[in-house]
């Protein structure tokens, strides 16, 4: 777990350094444009992630800043750990106690979690929003899974630029081959990590479901690249000049609430976020349970949309996981029977500790 981080030239913070004081739960309060979110941002990246907007390192770096910018941590291990960017990088690094470091290895120090506004609407929004959602999920523990994703994109985007330019049967085969394969090893670990988060999960379950994945779920890996190549290989032409084919790239996530006994989409606003947190809270459980590591979960705005039972639970429940949270909200009296917690007020890019 984290025992303190600073920030350097991160979004609206010129300087800023928060200590936990060794608590597990931190809880973070101010007026909205204060810089609340960035302080979850800068924790997104220690696990490596580019953060949990995604965006272009340039823009995290303070507006009237050098271009650059830093975010250090002290950790529970006596570990130290560092994302920097300079400004006439491309990319940022990272540094383990002192050492250059690749941004992979920071995830074996931390794996992070978080919800925002955004995910908020996961289960009404489009199925390529849950898709996203659920495989950053998945690989946490599969670390191959987000560069299988991305090299599936790329094969369909070089397949349907094959198939403009005519390429021969020979060309074709090698390319669905490949897709085929990697098409099977995403829908494996995607069942994969349903079925186990749904043992941690409470009053909801997760499916999955999709062309790819219901050929696993009735035959096996090696029958289902040969099936899904068949398929490649009888949809080999292009329909107003695009490639439509079923496949991973078409698989949704649903999420039963078991309690109202109704897909999650269909309850309201407030049930869906606390179906959202329970799935949060159960995937972190499934990261101590795997990996001995204490998950960091982030949640912005993190009581938006829950009355006070939905609270009360999640607040019981927090101090009961085997993870550090670091939350966000605007009013700390809502926060205030939160168990193990250190707060902070963030004013104007301003943070402190609250004695």
């Amino acid at each position: 777990m984290i025992e303190s981080i600073t920030l350097t030239d991160f979004r609206n913070h010129k300087t800023c350094r928060i200590g936990t004081g060794g608590h597990r739960n931190i809880i973070i309060t101010g007026p909205n444009g204060a810089g609340k979110t960035a302080i979850l941002e800068a924790l997104s990246m220690l696990s490596g992630d580019r953060g949990m907007r995604g965006a272009p390192m340039n823009e995290v770096a303070r507006f009237d800043g050098a271009g650059g910018f830093s975010v250090y941590a002290n950790l529970q291990d006596d570990s130290e750990i560092c994302v920097y960017f300079n400004p006439t990088d491309t990319n940022r690094h990272a540094r383990i106690d002192g050492e250059n470091a690749t941004l992979s290895e920071l995830s074996k120090k931390i794996r992070a979690v978080w919800v925002t506004p955004r995910e908020d609407r996961i289960f009404t929004d489009a199925a390529s929003e849950r898709r996203a959602f659920f495989d950053r999920m998945t690989a946490c523990f599969d670390s191959a899974h987000a560069g299988r994703v991305a090299k599936h994109a790329k094969l369909f985007t070089e397949r349907a630029g094959a198939l403009k330019m005519g390429a021969d049967d020979k060309w074709m085969d090698a390319l669905d081959t490949q897709i085929a394969a990697v098409a099977v090893a995403i829908a494996a670990a995607r069942i994969q990590y349903a079925g186990e988060v749904n043992y941690f999960l409470n009053d909801a379950a997760v499916s999955v479901a999709g062309m790819v994945e219901s050929m696993i779920m009735n035959s096996n890996a090696a029958d289902s690249e040969r099936e899904y190549f068949a398929y490649l290989k009888k949809n080999r032409m292009l329909i107003n000049d695009k490639m439509v084919l079923d496949g991973v790239n078409k698989s949704d996530f649903g999420v039963f609430n078991q309690v109202l006994n109704l897909p999650s989409n269909l309850t309201s606003t407030g049930q869906q976020k606390t179906t959202l947190l329970n799935l949060i809270l159960a995937h972190a459980k499934l990261v101590f349970t795997k990996t001995g590591m204490s998950p960091i979960i982030l949640l912005d705005e993190a009581a938006a949309h829950l009355d006070s039972d939905a609270r009360a639970k999640l607040f019981s429940e927090l101090g009961k996981n085997n993870a550090q949270v670091w939350a966000t909200g605007l009013d700390a009296d809502v926060f205030r029977d939160v168990p193990d917690a250190e707060f902070v007020a963030c004013i104007n890019g301003v943070a402190h500790n609250i004695i």
